[in-house]
């Protein structure tokens, strides 16, 4: 699958992953291949890339992200090839999915943690998806009522699938 990474400064980097029948992940970027790999180190998950050992984290919810590496945060714009595609689709409203929650990657949901017509605040958890052997926890972006569900656990989903609306 690939992605779109927007710097800060406007800098775009596409970035190609593919899940490798070994398990492990290959990832492009800048034409140069990688392999990668999460890590368990006891309560805490690490990112094994090219034989490094990177502390790997990201918050918040697609499009916009809190990449934490090395102990530095840096927030990036990341949209996948569907997301840029159904944007860009006929009909599409800008700024319908404001509150919307979107899986960040493929992957499958391990738990829902909130119920529809239930009110949460700014970063509330709402969902747990297990992609690339890690558990990536989302949470709302804006405070309001959850409106619909469209996941259940156990669901397998695809990048940029709908988890979650909130109003």
């Amino acid at each position: 699958m690939r992605y779109f990474v927007t710097f800060p400064s406007g800098d775009e980097i596409p970035v190609e992953i593919e899940h490798l029948p070994t398990g492990t992940i290959s990832v492009v970027v800048h034409g140069r291949r990688l392999s990668a790999d999460a890590i368990d180190l006891g309560g805490s998950t690490s990112m094994c890339i090219d034989h490094q050992v990177v502390d790997l984290s990201i918050e918040g919810a697609l499009p916009d992200v809190d990449v934490i590496a090395r102990g530095h945060r840096l927030h990036v714009k990341v949209e996948s090839e569907r997301m840029r595609a159904l944007a860009s689709a006929p009909g599409h409203k800008s700024g319908a999915g404001a509150g919307a929650v979107v899986s960040p990657m493929p992957g499958r949901v391990l738990k829902v943690l909130v119920a529809e017509g239930e009110q949460v605040l700014v970063g509330a958890a709402l969902v747990v998806v297990e992609a690339m052997k890690m558990e990536n926890e989302l949470s709302a972006a804006r405070g309001g009522t959850v409106r619909r569900i469209h996941v259940a656990p156990g669901q397998t989903v695809e990048s940029g699938a709908l988890l979650v609306e909130i109003e």
